[in-house]
């Protein structure tokens, strides 16, 4: 097993798909999203990268694990026509339809785990906050790594935001794998060359501070 698939990876630490369904629908049913670590009232961090690649408002964006975020609000608040949120939580992407009311038609909404996901369509921007850094397994890793180069178009981009090796070692009950910046850049080299890398702290609503890898790229 090389560098990258290392890490927290432990065949005890897998969990089932039905497992993780469970869990997630559970987190969904039993919190409200103010209450959750990862909650965001305004993701700074994922609107600068719309805002410094000047993405146009007909682009076709994914927003992977986005469940009940609320970049999703903003990117409608800021006129983008084609927003398509992808969660394996029905109760989060119920949650989202609530809270976004009418505007909730304007979104394509996908209900599946994104190991399972196979693209009718290119996408211009892959957005994932959180969301890739509790895959634990190397070959789900490699997995998640395809889908995203069939998924995205010629050039296309892509946002992954994920737990540091300095950040915590679990999230929601579950683990995680941390990535340094070159170890989130060598992942996904095959397909996708670095434009950016930054880390940072994101403030949970419990006032912990969490650290954060954020790595743009574009797809070769």
């Amino acid at each position: 097993m090389n560098q990258t698939g290392k890490n927290l990876y432990d065949q005890n630490q897998i969990i089932s798909s039905l497992d993780k369904l469970k869990h997630w629908e559970k987190i969904y049913q039993t919190k409200d999203f103010t209450e959750v670590g990862w909650y965001q009232k305004t993701p700074t961090v994922s609107l600068s990268f719309f805002e410094e690649f000047k993405i146009h408002k007909e682009a076709k964006i994914l927003d992977v694990g986005g469940g009940d975020s609320y970049l999703v609000d903003h990117l409608l608040d800021l006129g983008y026509l084609h927003v398509y949120v992808l969660d394996l939580s029905a109760k989060a992407i119920e949650k989202a339809k609530v809270r976004l009311g009418k505007d909730a038609s304007k979104v394509t909404w996908i209900n599946t785990d994104i190991l399972d996901f196979e693209p009718k369509e290119k996408f211009e921007v892959w957005h994932d906050r959180a969301a890739f850094h509790f895959l634990l397994d190397p070959k789900e890793i490699e997995n998640y790594v395809r889908i995203a180069n069939e998924s995205i178009s010629e050039d296309g981009l892509m946002l992954i935001g994920t737990f540091s090796d300095q950040g915590p070692t679990h999230c929601s009950g579950l683990p995680v794998t941390q990535y340094s910046i070159e170890k989130l850049t060598e992942v996904f080299s095959p397909y996708f060359q670095k434009t950016n890398c930054f880390q940072t702290d994101h403030i949970t609503p419990g006032g912990l501070r969490q650290h954060y890898t954020f790595c743009s790229f574009r797809k070769i």
